[in-house]
């Protein structure tokens, strides 16, 4: 294990970590964990990103879900060691679980390692919403409960989610979505997302719209979707990110 930095921030302090665990078919597998701990930390979570080149993003949610849960029974106590160990031992068990995603798409899936106040901007992207009705008041109640706006964006199927607000805000609302039920599978059991991706997230600057409210909105054509992600000021995140979606 080698610890890459420890840096001081003014809410908290961030630990990069690169590790390596047991994969599938025995293969040695690199991770790089980035845990921010909080001022309250270990009385409330860390966040968690990770990021791996051997593995698809799909794969690294997983991962980051299940350290979440782990983190949740070690709640009162310093648990950042402990993580990690649990992570190299189980994490060939769970790569092989069926659940775990197998596309082929590299895990991109990070949070920056910089905190700072004040407003931010994040964009999320969902691979599917079946109980799409239930999922959208779920997402509407956390956006109010955490002060967040921006947009739920529909384009065919294509489903993405942009916040601003309280960077600490934003982490509480990814967690909320990557360790709640919010979901059914196919099978309509009720289920955690396991397919969310962090595709672009930075502090506010002056060309960005300041939104004054969450609202859900469906667009038929991308060049509608385009406009508004124009009007936002955010039309180089547009081309660099979704349209690659599209395509």
């Amino acid at each position: 294990m080698i610890i890459l930095g420890c840096l001081p921030e003014t809410d908290g302090t961030i630990f990069r970590i690169h590790t390596k665990a047991e994969g599938l078919l025995n293969a040695d597998i690199s991770l790089e964990l980035v845990f921010h701990l909080p001022i309250s930390y270990p009385l409330c979570l860390p966040g968690i990103s990770i990021n791996s080149k051997h593995l698809t993003r799909a794969q690294c949610v997983t991962i980051q879900e299940k350290l979440l849960e782990q983190a949740e029974k070690l709640l009162s106590e310093p648990m950042v060691h402990e993580l990690v160990l649990w992570i190299q031992q189980n994490l060939r068990h769970i790569l092989n679980q069926p659940e775990t995603g197998n596309g082929s798409e590299k895990c991109t899936f990070s949070m920056s390692t910089t905190v700072d106040d004040g407003l931010w901007i994040t964009l999320l992207h969902l691979d599917h919403m079946r109980a799409r009705t239930k999922y959208i008041k779920t997402v509407e109640k956390w956006a109010s409960d955490l002060s967040l706006t921006g947009r739920l964006m529909f384009l065919g199927k294509i489903i993405l989610i942009l916040l601003q607000g309280e960077r600490n805000n934003i982490k509480e609302y990814l967690i909320l979505q990557k360790t709640s039920k919010v979901d059914v599978d196919s099978s309509g059991k009720k289920c955690k997302e396991k397919m969310i991706s962090v595709l672009f997230e930075t502090k506010v600057q002056t060309e960005h719209k300041r939104f004054l409210a969450f609202e859900v909105k469906e667009y038929s054509a991308l060049d509608e979707l385009q406009k508004e992600f124009e009007i936002a000021g955010l039309k180089k995140i547009f081309s660099e990110f979704v349209l690659g979606l599209v395509k």
